[in-house]
């Protein structure tokens, strides 16, 4: 069984940046796709970009061009980089298997965007 971690969260102003990595436990090119998500409180598990094996990705539209999801394969380690953060954008950042796999789900990573 596949083993999925978050790092990378922090505090960040608006208008700044942030890379969160997820760190796989063995090679990612084993999950069809792996997807970052957050949960604000009282909402529900959004699903913010997707990459699948062969390298596509997809974008809520909310993020798109501002998130860019990436890869290190070597690493198993799959990134999302977050440029012109907005508050709206503060939660939970957790990856996981696109459908997500309930028994996937970790820790995650704490976003804040404040001034």
């Amino acid at each position: 069984q596949v083993q999925l971690m978050e790092s990378g969260g922090g505090l960040v102003q608006p208008g700044g940046s942030l890379r969160l990595s997820c760190a796989a436990s063995r090679s990612i090119l084993s999950i069809n796709a792996v997807g970052w998500y957050r949960q604000a409180p009282g909402k529900q598990h959004e699903l913010v970009a997707t990459i699948f094996n062969n390298g596509v990705t997809n974008y809520a539209a909310s993020v798109k061009g501002r998130f860019t999801i990436s890869r290190d394969i070597a690493e198993n380690t799959v990134y999302l980089q977050m440029s012109s953060l907005k508050p709206e954008d503060a939660a939970v950042y957790y990856c996981n298997t696109v459908p997500p796999w309930d028994d996937y789900w970790g820790q995650g990573t704490q976003v804040t965007v404040s001034s």
